[in-house]
């Protein structure tokens, strides 16, 4: 009897190892999905402008801008309060707490001519 459990054909058949490769690609493909649809930055589907700030106030800080299909990522250079511009005028804050903005150089003067 012995003799004969040798040569039995064997059971095991050579696609179904193939068929376990496609499962598991088909759960790594799923997982995939699902990270993208939560990440709203990369979610195709997502139609909504998004900012992402990370480490707010600290010199690592990063701000991620997504308008529509575009994505600008600006880092903190570390100097808080700096940056290139110049005064363009002076907002102020009223008592009903609605806020004012007066430009700085519109009126018209004999420094300021109207252009």
């Amino acid at each position: 009897m012995s003799l004969k459990l040798l040569h039995e054909p064997e059971t095991e058949d050579p696609i179904l190892s193939v068929v376990n490769l496609i499962d598991i690609f088909l759960v790594i493909i799923a997982a995939l999905l699902i990270t993208v649809a939560q990440n709203p930055l990369i979610n195709p589907f997502n139609k909504q402008d998004i900012t992402v700030i990370t480490d707010p106030g600290k010199p690592t800080m990063e701000v991620m801008i997504k308008q529509g299909e575009k994505i600008e990522k600006y880092k903190a250079n570390g100097n808080i309060g700096s940056g290139d511009g110049e005064k363009a005028g002076v907002a102020y804050k009223m008592k009903d707490g609605s806020m004012v903005y007066v430009p700085e150089g519109t009126a018209a003067s004999p420094a300021n001519p109207p252009r």
